[in-house]
């Protein structure tokens, strides 16, 4: 499909079967900023339309822009990363880094913070510096992940629902970072305003355990979506050896983050095996650039990352 909107042209990217959409950019001497705010409409109609949205040709000079250009784009502020699960870096202007795990590591497949009850509907990604090898941030429709994954699996979740259990101390992010504040008041405030069940522990232990949705329904499509991050909390997302040596020397309860049904009850390791191999059989995969911005609706759309080898920088802001 090409068409040209407003100047621009739309096509399809090749070899990833029409998503995302692939948007050719010529701001013409246009300031990025004043691009979006002019094709803020059109963008925004075709992101409703696709789920997707892969923008060339803006030059973006650094953070501070690309918040201006998202909030252009999104027409609301962009928002601050508070409830963290994963390091990040923030930079201006509620931009910050994407996921800085080792480039040796994959990140599965997720809808930005699906394990909690308040999440973005809309999340960009900027490739600032494209990895020379891997890097790549795969894509899922999480309608045709909804649809892939068995009934059977698909109604025990729906059911009981997914409660994410935490243990903030050195082994994984300290609850400092999680909830951005030294102040335990403040932390048991947001737990309380958020149905996040806590306990101190220790000297200066915490622990959290939150009930959150499994699937949704998504306000557009009106159709059931998989939101939910058991198969990436779950302790049989990481390696076997890492997985017993955990085990063995903190003990089950006292695991970094581990996920059960909303009962308490155990979710079968073999039912997460199956959601982990939908979400791989349904991955788009395309090739950074540099300057790509990707927008994502965060509801219809989930995203990972590959295993990189040189340097990458790529930059992430939510609304």
């Amino acid at each position: 499909m090409v068409n040209n909107l407003n100047g621009i042209q739309v096509s399809d990217l090749e070899l990833i079967s029409g998503k995302p959409m692939l948007i050719h950019v010529d701001p013409q001497g246009e300031k990025v900023t004043d691009w979006a705010q002019n094709n803020h409409s059109d963008i925004n109609r075709l992101l409703d339309q696709n789920g997707a949205l892969l923008i060339r040709g803006l030059r973006i000079s650094g953070s501070k822009q690309l918040s201006r250009v998202l909030s252009e784009i999104f027409s609301m502020p962009l928002l601050s990363y508070v409830y963290r699960s994963t390091p990040r870096t923030q930079l201006r202007a509620n931009v910050y880094t994407a996921t800085e795990y080792h480039p040796d590591e994959t990140i599965l497949q997720h809808n930005e913070s699906s394990y909690s009850n308040k999440w973005p509907t809309k999340i960009g990604f900027f490739s600032q510096v494209a990895a020379s090898i891997g890097g790549e941030t795969p894509i899922a429709d999480s309608h045709k992940v909804f649809e892939a994954i068995p009934v059977e699996i698909r109604e025990k979740f729906i059911a009981k629902k997914v409660m994410y259990v935490r243990n903030y101390q050195d082994i994984d992010l300290p609850w400092s970072e999680v909830f951005q504040t030294t102040d335990k008041t403040k932390v048991e405030s947001y737990c309380r305003d958020n149905d996040i069940q806590f306990e101190w522990i220790g000297n200066n232990g915490l622990r959290t355990k939150q009930i959150n949705q499994a699937t949704l329904k998504h306000p557009h499509t009106n159709k059931d979506v998989w939101f939910n991050q058991a198969h990436l909390f779950h302790v049989s997302s990481l390696t076997k050896s890492t997985k017993e040596s955990l085990v063995e020397v903190l003990g089950k309860e006292n695991l970094p983050r581990n996920a059960y049904f909303g009962d308490g009850s155990e979710i079968d390791e073999q039912d997460l095996d199956v959601i982990r191999r939908v979400y791989a059989d349904n991955e788009i995969v395309f090739k950074w650039q540099e300057n790509d911005l990707m927008i994502l609706d965060n509801l219809a759309f989930s995203h990972g990352r590959k295993p990189f080898s040189g340097e990458r920088k790529t930059l992430t802001a939510m609304a």
